[in-house]
């Protein structure tokens, strides 16, 4: 008698949990966001405490909203800057604060809870669990960088410290493009029991670390103010690069901590990446994921015009803000096109169920 395969018989969902992913990485992009208003509101040193559970809870009543603002005229942020806030003034910042931290929050329970429920149902597909738990694992680590990153500027700086905050932003694209090329590697295996997970080519490799240093600098800009530097293209001022800029010694600490020199890199190196990934759109296109190849190359255009945009503007929130959020698109297609890059050719043409049965989740 004949007797069905262990691949029919198997309890693993493979779509039911890229399409999870799917949904936590959506929250992870809004939460880019909201860090981005976060920072161009000057509002992430507002909550000075770290309360992983009971600060879910926010002021209640007068006397709770007073001792978080007096918490918050305690550091050097208030005293330098903000002596003339009120407390209506307090609050707005607190709002986003919060909304930042109660979204970090969410974002583990969506990831750990169905993580859960997939392992004890047997859901998860055969050595997926380690990556999965490692994911996991950096979003506990992203959570503890976020207050790492806000202890910064409690105590002696204004602000946080830009090389924690690019820390904190490049762990959750990270866990953003982990997520991603995961998920990705399910869809494949839906359509084939076969799948082996996709690898990293050389090609894209090189790409997504200019993509990367991109993003860093991209971070650095932020953390430093130096979009504020100057407000003007192509030139910074009336020069390439501006005359009797202070230079900080040794020279390369200029690359990380001078603002001139750090909005510079950024303006230029975004030339470099953006040949990089035009490359890796035209081989996705080749390779048959035309949409792909013409998603990426259309997000680079916009996220080229939107940094002009953010400069001119005078880094004005909203425009700022669609920069960061179409970085976050951009080094989703990205991460597309690089797994599409490195998916065997079997893992592309070759159905799960060649009769086109439904029963898969």
């Amino acid at each position: 008698m004949l007797q069905p395969s262990a691949a029919f018989m198997s309890t693993a969902r493979p779509r039911s949990i890229a399409y999870w992913l799917f949904g936590v990485a959506a929250l992870i992009v809004a939460m880019v966001v909201v860090g981005g208003i976060t920072r161009l509101t000057n509002s992430g040193l507002s909550i000075t405490e770290w309360k992983p559970i009971t600060g879910i809870v926010p002021p209640l009543n007068e006397a709770q909203w007073q001792a978080e603002f007096a918490n918050y005229k305690r550091i050097p942020e208030y005293t330098t800057f903000n002596q003339h806030m009120t407390l209506a003034g307090f609050k707005a910042i607190f709002f986003w604060e919060y909304l930042h931290r109660v979204l970090g929050r969410v974002i583990g329970m969506a990831f750990a809870l169905p993580l859960l429920w997939f392992w004890v149902r047997g859901r998860i597909p055969a050595g997926y669990k380690p990556r999965l738990v490692a994911l996991l694992a950096l979003g506990g680590l992203q959570g503890a960088i976020g207050w790492w990153m806000v202890a910064s500027g409690l105590v002696e700086r204004t602000d946080v410290s830009h090389i924690r905050l690019t820390v904190h932003l490049v762990t959750a694209l990270v866990i953003l493009a982990g997520i991603i090329w995961t998920a990705m590697d399910l869809m494949a295996l839906r359509r084939s029991p076969l799948a082996a997970p996709a690898r990293l080519t050389r090609g894209s490799g090189v790409v997504l670390a200019l993509l990367f240093v991109q993003i860093v600098y991209g971070a650095l800009t932020a953390g430093l103010d130096a979009g504020y530097a100057f407000a003007s293209w192509p030139l910074m001022g009336d020069a390439w690069f501006p005359q009797g800029v202070p230079m900080a010694s040794p020279a390369l600490a200029n690359a990380v901590d001078n603002p001139v020199v750090v909005q510079f890199i950024h303006r230029w190196f975004a030339f470099v990446a953006a040949a990089g990934l035009a490359w890796i759109a035209v081989r996705a296109a080749r390779s048959g994921a035309l949409r792909t190849g013409a998603v990426v190359l259309a997000l680079v255009g916009v996220q080229i015009a939107l940094g002009i945009a953010t400069l001119l503007s005078g880094v004005q929130i909203d425009v700022a803000v669609a920069h960061q959020l179409n970085a976050a698109l951009l080094l989703i297609a990205t991460v597309a096109a690089a797994h599409r890059l490195g998916t065997p050719p079997a893992s592309l043409s070759v159905s799960r169920y060649p009769s086109g049965n439904p029963r898969k989740a």
